[in-house]
């Protein structure tokens, strides 16, 4: 057995290991083969590794001192599937992004200042950059606070987040197919990337109020199976190839807001339905909701206000805030910056135990 130094964290609604980069082998196979191992993938269960039996905690962040001038720390993220033998970086993860921070602190990748320390991290999937605010005491990071999220039990310690241009980070634009909007197997769909590449679609076209639980629409096979048919099309048609064995883009269901929110959402992660919503595909849809002519504007009701965007999920909402010019318009919207809290925890730190087998090239195990 190996024994690989990482921390489990809790990074917003996601839980996952975080390696330091150069704890793990540098060729991408058998890095993969050994995160694999970590987790217990390819198995429904995990039973036999530290995975937890759910695509929001089967997940790992890799970090290691920038390449950018710009940055402070590298992040790369990767999901680990759970009951495939595949580990996939075609998206970036804005939940695992809180924990990167205090990580980065803890690890002393950066120097950290008493009161608040701001961590600039290169998400790695896209070449987009973040900014993070992390609480700090006696050069530590601080975990504890009032700060709440909906999914989340309890409060911890706030970590603002700023996404900085990351329109258009995985398909090359805002809009990647050039319009506010598009018909797909006959469903009028939205297809955007503010930072994850999301489809917006209206529940009431496929039978649904948009409030039913996630394990209700996961057994509506009828639902699934268009919803994935026209996933396979709008990857074409949003640069980014066969998504067949892709995560992206999340297809996400929108109807009207049930908790005086702006509206409400159940999204497909891809195959499985998020108990929350993630956190760059909640501002792709709050996105959406400000250019006239997508599938979502008719929610914004004459708002001008983008400080306070509430997207609504399965078990609350998410804020969004954004500075955007040219609002209304496809031709002229700019999105300056997106923002918004969230909040991480370090659960454990050490070791985790990998077979030496899966350290053997492979087809050599």
């Amino acid at each position: 057995m190996k024994a690989i130094p990482c921390h489990l964290m809790r990074g917003g609604t996601s839980k996952g290991l975080y390696f330091l980069a150069s704890s793990l082998p540098e060729d991408t196979s058998l890095r993969d083969q050994v995160l694999l191992a970590a987790m217990g993938s390819p198995d429904d269960r995990q039973i036999d590794g530290v995975g937890g039996a759910h695509p929001l905690t089967s997940k790992v962040a890799v970090v290691s001192p920038s390449t950018r001038d710009d940055a402070d720390v590298d992040y790369l993220f990767l999901q680990v599937v759970v009951d495939k033998a595949v580990v996939s970086d075609g998206q970036n993860c804005g939940n695992i992004l809180a924990g990167v921070g205090p990580f980065a602190i803890e690890q002393g990748l950066i120097d950290a200042q008493e009161g608040t320390t701001s961590v600039r991290i290169h998400m790695v999937n896209t070449g987009g950059l973040a900014v993070a605010q992390v609480e700090v005491k006696d050069g530590a990071p601080v975990y504890e606070g009032d700060a709440r999220i909906d999914g989340v039990p309890g409060t911890a310690a706030p970590v603002l987040i700023d996404f900085l241009d990351v329109a258009g980070a995985s398909c090359g634009a805002l809009f990647p197919t050039g319009n506010a909007k598009d018909v797909i197997d006959g469903v009028d769909v939205t297809c955007i990337d503010n930072g994850m590449p999301v489809v917006l679609l209206n529940a009431a076209d496929f039978g649904l109020t948009g409030d039913e639980s996630p394990a209700e629409i996961e057994k509506n096979t009828g639902v699934k199976e268009r919803i994935e048919s026209i996933r396979l099309q709008a990857g074409r048609q949003m640069n980014l190839g066969d998504v067949s064995d892709k995560t992206v883009p999340k297809m996400s269901l929108i109807s009207a807001p049930v908790r005086g929110g702006l509206l409400n959402t159940r999204t497909f992660i891809p195959h499985r339905v998020h108990d929350a919503i993630g956190v760059l595909g909640s501002v792709s849809v709050a996105t959406a909701c400000v250019v006239d002519g997508s599938i979502a504007y008719g929610y914004l009701k004459g708002c001008s206000d983008y400080s306070r965007l509430e997207i609504e999920h399965p078990t609350g909402s998410f804020t969004v805030a954004m500075d955007v010019e040219g609002s209304g318009s496809l031709s002229t919207l700019k999105i300056n910056r997106s923002a918004l809290l969230r909040t991480a925890r370090l659960l454990m730190r050490g070791e985790v135990l990998v077979a030496d087998s899966a350290f053997s090239a492979p087809g050599k195990q």
